[in-house]
């Protein structure tokens, strides 16, 4: 499977220079098959350049959204591909115990907030709450599961015909309540059946450690949490996502650093940086 970061929920521009390296976009990742299927993981601002890519030719697209925090489908009503006639679109995105997914999708794709309302969209549209188990997706098999993050929030396991997997965790805090963290089992970590032997983890990494402490709860982690995760799971790449708008590409260097020297990762770890693709 191919994977692109379309929006790594940006960065700040270093003084002097034009444009932040890390990006500008908030959350959003295309995965395309060896057969063509198309996934949308989240619809933050960068969905909007990945609806540029998609050819006349695709029929289906599928859009899984980890939690309806504005970030991760504020891009949704700009998605060029929601106005195509012939288009079949999925959208997956978690079960609320009182709202449906249309009802909350409805808040955002509609007057005032949204000129077009969702079911005036041309395209076919599918709504799927999860998480349902594992089901098909052309040529993946996708599982969700809840997670630590504050609403309603899933992570992803994504794995191709190949056993190639990939895992999405852009929003999660697996520390949360385990002073123990990371020497609890695997199983007990949130996020973890979902996690685990992953050759490619995309995970939250939005603050430092000394950040962290004064956002314990708040459904993120740090660069350092990120690393521990992803050595308890044994995956085999991560990419840490998820940085912190007010973060210049400086400080994410020096965060990404500083994590790396106190913890020596088991796997190879590529910062986030927007346009980035990896082949898995």
């Amino acid at each position: 499977m191919n994977v692109r970061l379309w929006g790594t929920r940006g960065s700040l521009a270093t003084p002097g220079a034009e444009t932040a390296r890390y990006g500008g976009n908030t959350s959003c990742v295309g995965v395309t098959g060896r057969d063509g299927t198309v996934l949308v993981l989240d619809a933050g601002t960068g969905i909007r350049g990945l609806g540029k890519t998609i050819p006349p030719s695709v029929r289906r697209v599928d859009i899984l959204l980890t939690h309806l925090h504005m970030d991760h489908i504020q891009g949704l009503g700009f998605f060029a591909p929601l106005f195509r006639p012939d288009l079949e679109v999925h959208i997956w995105g978690p079960v609320s115990s009182h709202i449906s997914l249309r009802e909350r999708l409805m808040r955002y794709l509609s007057p005032p907030l949204f000129p077009v309302s969702l079911r005036e969209l041309p395209c076919m549209i599918t709504l799927h709450e999860v998480p349902s188990g594992e089901v098909a997706i052309g040529e993946f098999r996708v599982s969700s599961a809840l997670v630590c993050h504050p609403g309603p929030t899933v992570g992803y396991r994504i794995a191709d015909a190949q056993g190639s997997v990939l895992t999405y965790l852009p929003d999660h805090e697996p520390a949360l309540g385990s002073p123990a963290f990371p020497s609890l089992p695997l199983a007990w970590t949130s996020g973890g059946g979902l996690a685990a032997g992953a050759d490619l983890l995309i995970h939250d990494s939005q603050y430092s450690a000394a950040e962290y402490l004064s956002h314990v709860g708040w459904g993120h982690s740090s660069f350092k949490d990120a690393l521990a995760f992803a050595t308890l799971s044994g995956v085999k790449h991560l990419v840490p996502f998820h940085h912190d708008p007010g973060h210049t590409d400086i400080d994410i260097d020096r965060l990404m650093k500083e994590a790396m020297a106190e913890i020596t990762p088991a796997c190879r770890v590529t910062t986030a940086l927007e346009g980035a693709t990896f082949q898995i």
